[in-house]
């Protein structure tokens, strides 16, 4: 008896679900076989200088600071040197001059406006239709 009970209960549980919505198996981290994997930079260049600008982000005020005391005339030569193997440590990428200036859009690394990170040609074609709040186009 209690197991047709545990058997009828299984089967009905089976139906509800027919009927409930369906769960979107990508809200999950689920991803089917056929669908593209898709994320939020448009190119590996975009992705690889998000990379680079948290890691400046984690370590570049230690690598500043090393720099600092690296340089540093005035203190003895023993922690100028600790300093000096302290920095050879960090990540290459814990340096500003390794961050590129991309466009946010299309990842095109020359022509940007600093002020919204994006090209020149994503930058237009925005100011053009008010997508840009308080940009207005040259009207004379």
């Amino acid at each position: 008896m209690k197991m047709a009970f545990i058997i009828n209960a299984f089967q009905r549980c089976k139906a509800l679900a027919k009927f409930q919505t369906p769960v979107n198996e990508t809200c999950l981290g689920i991803h089917p076989y056929n669908q593209q994997i898709r994320n939020k930079w448009p190119d590996f260049r975009m992705k690889k200088d998000a990379r680079k600008r948290n890691t400046l982000k984690e370590y570049g005020v230690y690598k500043l600071r090393y720099n600092a005391l690296r340089k540093n005339n005035i203190i003895p030569l023993e922690i100028q040197e600790i300093a000096d193997k302290e920095i050879y440590n960090c990540p290459r990428d814990a340096s500003i001059t390794r961050i590129v200036q991309r466009c946010q859009v299309t990842s095109r690394p020359r022509g940007n406006v600093k002020r919204w990170r994006l090209s020149r040609i994503v930058f237009r074609h925005l100011a053009d239709y008010n997508k840009l709040a308080g940009v207005q186009r040259a009207m004379w």
